[in-house]
């Protein structure tokens, strides 16, 4: 899964299912079957109301230690910024259902564990074309990862991709059955929180 990560599961291990897909606050998209004209409808209220919040989505599955750093970090980011500062939801490892929230914004901070080939807690931050380039390069990919790549793919398809994007990816150091994460990883958990609330903020003031 991950370059740098042990991944290690007991053969003993028991699969604790979660629910996925769930905002962190209380609005939630409704299914379309045309991103395009939901986006068109969008933009024709923008002039009578306030921009659509930003998009902080995170992937990963907490039971599996740093594979589950993405959703950490959206917990923390709606904790210090406040639930109404964005739209913060818990992606979990879905990837169409989530296409409602991409109609819905401008804007989208992803937030996820990923293979940078670097030292566990590494941080990258890949926005706009980066992140498109970053996504395209060959390497082991975690099937999240393959599902926010087909997420993006769906969303291009159908003309609602966000104009600005960004991905955050931390180095995981363990994906083992643990619901904590690895101390590399905790440890710069403030740092990566620091970067995303810097490309939000920029965000909002452009």
């Amino acid at each position: 899964m991950y370059a740098n990560a042990q991944t290690v599961r007991p053969a003993s291990a028991r699969f604790v299912p979660l629910k996925r897909g769930h905002a962190l606050t209380s609005r939630f998209g409704h299914d379309t079957n045309d991103c395009g004209a939901e986006r068109r409808g969008t933009e024709a209220a923008a002039s009578r109301l306030a921009p659509p919040r930003a998009l902080v989505l995170g992937f990963g599955n907490v039971l599996l230690s740093d594979d589950g750093a993405g959703i950490r970090l959206v917990e923390r980011l709606r904790s210090e910024l406040g639930a109404d500062a964005a739209q913060f939801v818990d992606g979990g490892t879905l990837s169409f259902s989530l296409l409602p929230y991409l109609e819905a914004t401008h804007s989208m901070l992803v937030a996820d564990a990923a293979d940078l080939d670097r030292e566990p807690g590494a941080i990258g931050l890949f926005e706009g074309a980066e992140m498109d380039e970053f996504l395209k390069i060959p390497r082991r990919r975690s099937v999240h990862e393959v599902g926010l790549v087909d997420l993006l793919d769906m969303a291009r398809l159908l003309s609602c991709l966000p104009d600005r994007r960004a991905l955050l990816c931390i180095q995981p150091g363990r994906i083992d059955w643990c619901e904590t994460l690895s101390d590399p990883v905790a440890k710069v958990m403030p740092e990566a929180s620091r970067k995303a609330r810097a490309t939000l903020e920029r965000w909002m003031l452009a």
